[in-house]
């Protein structure tokens, strides 16, 4: 029986010594929570615009080195200013323009946290149609979300080169979409 005691001993020994490996090499949660893919980060990757900071900086920051507008064009990025409780503003890139007042957006860290959305309806709901006011579809409504968001206007990618953006077709939708956006995307084809 002292024999047998001995094993379990060992055994729990090398378990513990196991757990604590694990606990040591595991992530905190401020390291886990730092991996969060940002909508800058993905915004910088996808489009080739070189700005880095928070996003309610990227407006300004491109005066004089990007073109800058307030039209939607593929692989532009969509800079939204600080708002509400959205304090370090938004960018997200447009994938694909359906009309003068609906887009497609690729963007990161929207609907939650480190999340990468790929093909999201974002309306202009401006008074004037110039794309400053947006509703942008949200995963946790599955719809259009119901806050109305500023927009800086739109920083264009000018160097000629062909980024992901716009070079990659967008066939990995899934269920992150609403149904409108679905029958969109059939009477295009």
């Amino acid at each position: 029986m002292l024999r047998g005691y001995g094993v379990v001993r060992n055994i729990r020994q090398v378990a513990a010594a196991v757990c604590a490996l694990v606990a040591l090499s595991a992530p905190s949660l401020a390291e886990a929570k730092s991996r969060f893919l940002q909508c800058v980060t993905y915004a910088r990757e996808v489009s080739g615009v070189e700005i880095r900071g928070n996003a309610y900086t990227w407006w300004g920051q491109a005066a004089g080195r990007y073109e800058r507008g307030h039209e939607p064009r593929v692989g532009a990025v969509m800079a939204m200013p600080s708002f509400g409780g959205m304090r370090n503003g938004h960018v997200a890139t447009v994938s694909k323009v359906l009309n003068d007042r609906e887009v497609l957006l690729d963007h990161a860290n929207w609907s939650s946290p480190g999340m990468v959305e790929r093909g999201v309806r974002a309306v202009d709901v401006s008074e004037k149609g110039d794309w400053s006011k947006v509703r942008v579809w949200h995963a946790g409504s599955h719809d259009l979300g119901l806050t109305s968001y500023p927009v800086s206007g739109f920083i264009y990618q000018d160097d000629g080169k062909v980024h992901f953006a716009a070079a990659k077709p967008h066939i990995d939708r899934g269920a992150l979409l609403s149904d409108e956006v679905f029958q969109l995307a059939a009477l295009e084809r």
